[in-house]
């Protein structure tokens, strides 16, 4: 599938026949971000009314679409700018979006502002990269465009803070090639809206597709880094991916790892509280869901629910059924399987024998689509670091999962993610000891850099 809307597949094929360093050059990993509504403000109030409900809905599609998660460092001034960037060519910082008229969007007019969200050109012409998530903003309303303006100008407050150069390998720091990624991969205009689908069906493929960008975590690149699907009409689409070293799952309907599983109701749950029958969130996740999701309007949730419910799974695999095999013999105090006995005295106490957990507090292992997914760098993550879940206004606090890289070795690790994987019915492949240790070198690595900011 073209990453143009309308445009064949074939040109799928003719980027992946693109030769040497272009192809890796020019593209970086998106983030996921939240999601927003789909109805332009009203035209037919005063100026004044109109100006304060467009600035409203501006706040309203910062917050779910999680502007400040890109836009503001840790311990800054929220929108200013300089969080880095990891992508696959190097580190860009992010960009000062505050009103200050000299190093943020102070001096930018709408339609300025609107060529950097849209297009990704910047004021007097400089080109940005596309870990701002401009491919997927090329899709939004201008009623949506405007609001986001009005919001920024007005309640923002200004902060003078310049951007940090990015810090690219040679020869992906010049920009000029951006021109070439832009004339391959992007188009402005509407989302694919479906043939015969109701107002709520459209509503959350223009919040999936270009609002929330849900495929800048959830879709896998090709060979120019560009997201090989954009729309339900791509088998790629949302099919899973990684981001940072972080296996994020499949949104479609895989029956095991992917949403199949899930009902509607089940999908806005989660996206609203971090958590539900078949998961906790984790990860990456848990700060979406903390600063974005959980604060979508009711119908929003329903609609991309709804949206996320019509994709069909792209994977060839039967649904999952529970195996109590592995529950009975923990509970017999056998643990000859590699992995057993660290899952009893570290996993056990709050995921049990059975593998369940307890509801909506200590997620399921057994039949969970994150633990059975084909890329294990997620669970590796989680038993190397732990992790926390999302913290919502739903629920009274949040809980911490211990991580486990101070206490095991990498190949008792694997052993553990290898016990996991198989038991229950899970069924997924084993985990080997240079998996974790990739990880961990790399989770080591980036300790110093984070605690120097």
């Amino acid at each position: 599938m073209s990453l143009f809307p309308g445009r064949p597949a074939a040109a799928d094929g003719f980027s992946d026949r693109l030769s040497g360093g272009l192809r890796r050059a020019l593209g970086a990993v998106l983030l996921l971000a939240g999601c927003a509504g789909l109805a332009p403000p009203a035209a037919a109030q005063p100026a004044d009314a109109a100006g304060s409900a467009r600035v409203e809905r501006g706040r309203y599609l910062a917050r779910v679409a999680n502007c400040a998660a890109c836009h503001t460092a840790p311990g800054g001034a929220p929108f200013a700018g300089g969080l880095p960037l990891r992508t696959g060519v190097g580190t860009v910082y992010s960009t000062n979006i505050t009103p200050d008229a000299e190093t943020g969007i102070g001096g930018y007019s709408l339609a300025e502002f609107d060529r950097a969200l849209r297009e990704g050109v910047a004021k007097h012409g400089k080109r940005l990269y596309p870990a701002m998530p401009y491919p997927s903003y090329a899709r939004l309303a201008e009623p949506d465009v405007q609001a986001l303006y009005a919001y920024l100008r007005a309640e923002v407050r200004p902060v003078r803070r310049e951007a940090a150069a990015p810090e690219m390998r040679w020869p992906f720091g010049m920009r000029w090639l951006l021109r070439v990624w832009n004339w391959l991969f992007l188009e402005r205009g509407p989302v694919h809206a479906g043939t015969g689908q109701s107002a709520e069906w459209q509503r959350g493929a223009y919040l999936v597709q270009a609002v929330a960008h849900c495929g800048a975590c959830h879709t896998p690149r090709g060979t120019l880094l560009a997201e090989r699907g954009l729309d339900e009409r791509s088998r790629h689409f949302l099919a899973g991916a990684s981001v940072d070293g972080w296996a994020s799952t499949s949104l479609r309907g895989d029956p095991r790892t992917g949403l199949g599983g899930w009902s509607r109701e089940e999908i806005a749950e989660y996206l609203h509280t971090g958590r539900n029958a078949h998961a906790t969130s984790f990860g990456p996740m848990s700060e979406v869901i903390a600063s974005s999701t959980q604060f979508m309007s009711r119908p929003d949730l329903e609609a991309v629910a709804t949206y996320l419910k019509s994709i069909p799974g792209a994977r060839d695999e039967a649904p999952y059924r529970y195996d109590a095999a592995t529950a009975e013999r923990l509970a017999q105090g056998r643990f000859d399987a590699a992995g057993a006995r660290q899952y009893a005295e570290f996993c056990m106490p709050c995921h049990g024998a059975g593998g369940k957990g307890f509801a909506r507090v200590f997620p399921p292992l057994a039949g969970n689509p994150a633990v059975m997914d084909p890329d294990p760098s997620a669970l590796a993550s989680l038993l190397l670091d732990g992790a926390v879940t999302a913290q919502v206004g739903t629920a009274a606090t949040d809980y911490h999962m211990p991580g486990y890289g101070w206490t095991l070795d990498n190949q008792e690790l694997a052993n553990v993610l290898t016990f996991i994987r198989a038991g229950w019915g899970n069924g997924a492949s084993p985990v080997n000891e240079a998996t974790v240790a990739a990880r961990r070198a790399e989770l080591d690595r980036r300790k110093p850099a984070a605690a120097g900011r």
